[in-house]
C-alpha cells in the first residue's frame, strides 16, 4: 500500500493543483520511483489511498499496467483524510490477510524492498525500517533495541518502549511491513497510526531495522528541489 492521501500543506503552492506524489525528483513523479521499486520486487498488487486531488492520481496512474503493476484505490475524503491507520482500516478490503508493506508517497530513498518481503517474524505485528534522525527530527520516532553498538544495516531487533534499554533512538522512513492483525476490528473513521504502534512496542510485537539511506522526508518545496538536484547530479 502507499499512502497518498496527505493534504500536501508544507509544499503549497506546488500541491495546489498537483497531489505531492505526483511531483518530480529526477524526471519522474515520486509515487512512480515506489511503484519501480515495488515491481522490483515481485510485488505488483498496490493498493493506493487518495484524498487530495486523490483523481488526478488516478487519471496519471490508472490501473497501473504501464508501470507493470495492478493498481486499486481506495479514495477517501477530499478535504478530510483518515489518516494513516484511517486509511488501513478503510483499505483492509483490498489488502487482504498476509502481511503487507506499506510506503509513504512522499518520501524518497535507494532501498531494495526485496528483503523485507519475509520481515515480518511469526506473532508479530510490524516491522519498521528506520534511518538516522534528519534535522527536522533530531529525537527520533523509536528506539531501536540494538545494544550499545551502532545498528547495522539490515540487522534486524526489537523495537523498545523502555527509554533506558541499550540502543538507539531513530526516525521512521515511511515504510513498514504489517500484519493486517494490528488493524482488524476497529472501527471506520480518522485514526493515526502512532498509538497503535506504541501499544504494539509495548506488547513486544514490533521489530526494526536501520537503513543507512540515502533517504529524504520531501517535505518541504526547498527539499524537493535539493533532492532533484542531487538526483540530476547523480550524488545520491
Amino acid at each position: 500500500m502507499i499512502l497518498a492521501a496527505g493534504l500536501g500543506n508544507r509544499m503549497r503552492p506546488l500541491t495546489e493543483h498537483t497531489p505531492k506524489p505526483l511531483l518530480q525528483v529526477g524526471g519522474k513523479p515520486l509515487i512512480v520511483w515506489h511503484i519501480e521499486a515495488l515491481r522490483a520486487a515481485s510485488i505488483t498488487d498496490i493498493v493506493i489511498n487518495t484524498a487530495w486531488l486523490g483523481h488526478k492520481l488516478e487519471a496519471a496512474l490508472g490501473d497501473g499496467r504501464r508501470h507493470g503493476v495492478n493498481i486499486r484505490w481506495s479514495h477517501e475524503p477530499e478535504g478530510k483524510p483518515l489518516e494513516t491507520a484511517g486509511g488501513i482500516v478503510q483499505a483492509l478490503p483490498l489488502l487482504g490477510h498476509a502481511p503487507f508493506m506499506l510506503v509513504n508517497g512522499d518520501i524518497w530513498l535507494r532501498q531494495r524492498f526485496t528483503p523485507l518481503r519475509d520481515a515480518l517474524a511469526a506473532g508479530r505485528q510490524a516491522h519498521l525500517v528506520l534511518v538516522d534522525n534528519p534535522e527536522h527530527n533530531p529525537a527520533g520516532d523509536f528506539l531501536l533495541a540494538c545494544g550499545d553498538a551502532a545498528p547495522e544495516a539490515g540487522a534486524r531487533h526489537a523495537l523498545s518502549a523502555v527509554a533506558d534499554t541499550p540502543g538507539r533512538r531513530l526516525t521512521y522512513a515511511g515504510l513498514a511491513v504489517y500484519s493486517p492483525s494490528l488493524f482488524e476490528g476497529l472501527a471506520r473513521g480518522v485514526r493515526p497510526l502512532a498509538p497503535l504502534l506504541k501499544e504494539a512496542i509495548a506488547d513486544g510485537l514490533v521489530t526494526g531495522e536501520y537503513s543507512a539511506g540515502p533517504w529524504v522526508d520531501v517535505g518541504t518545496p526547498q527539499r524537493l528541489h535539493e533532492l532533484d538536484a542531487a538526483i540530476m547530479a547523480g550524488t545520491i
